[in-house]
């Protein structure tokens, strides 16, 4: 297939229903999340709502069309954590293979570090092994995984827990 042409940018309120667009089949018919209920967009506004810049998430655009997104959350609230973030992404399925996760990854990792985060956790289906070979291309390195951590579609599942250090934050970061 050929290369597409990306344009990888934040997003905004306006891309959120392609968002959904997204994110909703893999909820109602996949196993990448363990959401059971598809998300209104009511829903989707309200998880916007909670992100900022030290918890972007980008688009990624083709010919105009949201095809894939990526965000990061905190990985806990307490103060000492700070520095430590997990990374989702989510491809349209049009376009898996295609290099949308491999650029929105590179992208986001490249904000991180800007950021000054240090450790990038990523939690992902341990039969996704797509994306298990996207983390680890980029340096992620598995830690562990859960057994029977999740039920979806009447069957357990596991999870694959990987990480990344990206190294001392500059000491002109923020220290939040």
């Amino acid at each position: 297939m050929a290369t597409l042409e990306l344009i990888v940018r934040p997003a905004t309120e306006a891309d959120l229903e392609a968002i959904n667009r997204i994110h909703n089949p893999e909820i109602l018919h996949g196993t990448a999340t363990w959401d059971t209920e598809a998300w209104t967009i009511e829903e989707r506004r309200e998880w916007f709502s909670h992100h900022d810049a030290m918890t972007p998430v980008l688009v990624a655009e083709h010919a105009g069309e949201v095809v894939g997104f990526a965000y990061v959350t905190l990985v806990s609230q307490k103060y000492g954590w700070r520095f430590a973030r997990e990374d989702t992404i989510y491809i349209d399925e049009r376009y898996r293979g295609r290099g949308v996760g491999e650029r929105l990854l590179s992208a986001l990792l490249e904000l991180l570090r800007e950021l000054g985060v240090r450790l990038v956790i990523a939690s992902i289906a341990s039969t996704n092994t797509a994306s298990i070979r996207l983390h680890a291309k980029h340096g992620f390195e598995v830690m562990g995984e859960m057994r029977n951590a999740g039920y979806k579609f009447g069957q357990w599942l596991n999870t694959t827990y990987m990480q990344l250090d990206l190294g001392e934050p500059p000491p002109d970061k923020p220290t939040w």
